[in-house]
This record gives C-alpha cells, sequence and structure tokens, in this order.
C-alpha cells in the first residue's frame, strides 16, 4: 500500500523537512563555493544534519510501520482472503473467502486495459462498480508484463508480475462518481491509454458487509 495523492498528513511533514534540508544544502554549497575561502560549515552543522537525516528515518520507519497497522485494523479474516488460484483451460479461477469484506474482485490488468472479475464469473472491462464506502478486496494479476494498479481517490498503488497474484483491499470514496483507475508502471506503446474507472453508485454497504455474488 502506497499513499499516491501527494501532501497529506505526515506526508506532508516529511516533505516539508525534506524540502528545506535540500534548499539549505544547496544554499551551503553556494556559500562555500562563492563567498570567502575562509568561510566553511561549522562541523557541529555537519553533525547536526547527519541526526536529523538519521531522525527522520527513524520516524518514517515508524510511521510505516504504525500506517500499515492501521491499514489492517478491522480485517480480523484476512488470513482467510488470500486467493488460491488455478489455471484450469487457459482460464484463471479464483475462489475467495472474504469474509471481512463487502466484496471481493480479481482484477485482471493486460496490455492495455483492465478486467474486474466477480466471483460468480460476471465480468466488466475498464469499469468496477461499487458502493460508497464499501471494503473492497482485490486480487491482482498481470497476464503479460509487469503492470501498476492505482486508484488514487482511494490513495494505494501496488505493482503485479505476471503469473503471481497481489492481494490488497481499498475503501471505496463515499462521494458517488467516476474515479480513474491507472496503470502506473510503463508497459508498452499502449500504456498512456491504460485506464479504467472506478464507479461509486448510491446507496450503501450494509452493517457486517453487503456481500455481493
Amino acid at each position: 500500500m502506497q499513499n499516491q495523492l501527494g501532501l497529506m498528513g505526515d506526508q506532508a511533514i516529511m516533505f516539508s523537512i525534506m524540502v528545506g534540508l535540500g534548499i539549505g544544502g544547496i544554499l551551503a554549497l553556494f556559500m562555500a563555493l562563492f563567498w570567502p575561502k575562509r568561510w566553511q560549515v561549522p562541523y557541529r552543522m555537519e553533525v547536526l544534519f547527519a541526526v536529523l537525516i538519521g531522525a527522520l528515518g527513524v520516524y518514517g520507519a515508524i510511521n510505516s510501520q504504525s500506517t500499515v497497522a492501521r491499514y489492517w485494523a478491522g480485517v480480523p479474516d484476512v488470513a482467510n482472503s488470500v486467493a488460491n488460484s488455478t489455471e484450469q483451460s487457459g482460464v484463471l479461477s479464483i475462489s475467495y473467502e472474504a469474509k471481512a469484506f463487502d466484496r471481493a474482485v480479481t482484477a485482471y490488468l493486460f496490455q492495455w486495459g483492465f478486467i474486474f472479475i466477480n466471483p460468480n464469473g460476471s465480468a466488466s472491462r475498464n469499469a468496477l462498480a461499487v458502493k460508497p464506502g464499501e471494503r473492497i478486496l482485490v486480487h491482482v494479476l498481470a497476464n503479460d508484463v509487469i503492470h501498476g494498479f492505482q486508484i488514487p481517490a482511494a490513495r494505494f498503488m501496488t505493482e503485479v508480475d505476471p503469473g503471481a497474484v497481489r492481494t490488497i483491499w481499498f475503501r471505496a470514496p463515499e462521494k458517488p462518481g467516476k474515479y480513474l483507475i491507472q496503470c502506473v508502471n510503463y508497459c508498452g506503446v499502449g500504456h498512456y491509454q491504460m485506464k479504467a474507472w472506478l464507479v461509486v453508485g448510491e446507496g450503501k454497504a450494509g452493517p457486517g458487509g453487503d456481500k455481493h455474488g
């Protein structure tokens, strides 16, 4: 799970600090180059810079672990939600046990498009219809090359190798509408057109999960 929406929350703090350090480093470099030779960065500033970089690394690691813990909070059956894949007559079959989610789908990525397959076998091309606030478990597969799978409005991105299954979940936006789904790994000459839509309709997921067959 990666946040692909840019500057939000802790990301804004980290980004602001890194921008400040970058600007300060560039200024220090120009000062060392163009000021009188007797001027140099004090040793204590070098130590402070190194300590600050180390602290940022530790903070990032701790924050990342916390984010992952929050991501999986409230999903007790995730161990039973892993896809078991078998190939029969060239057709990939996915069996689901996803009790903790409102629905489970397979996202089948290929050059250059998306097919979304429901457990009952129904499918739609380049469109995934959901309800506001639903928790969607997605088994992501790639047919040919490495593809990226990103829904910016749901704040996640993942990538998958050919023949592998990447399992991830997201919460659908609360506001009805059409939201972009896209491949973010260059996958050939048609990469620019590899897009789909997350279509959020009216209504809410039922208490405890509105199951969809």
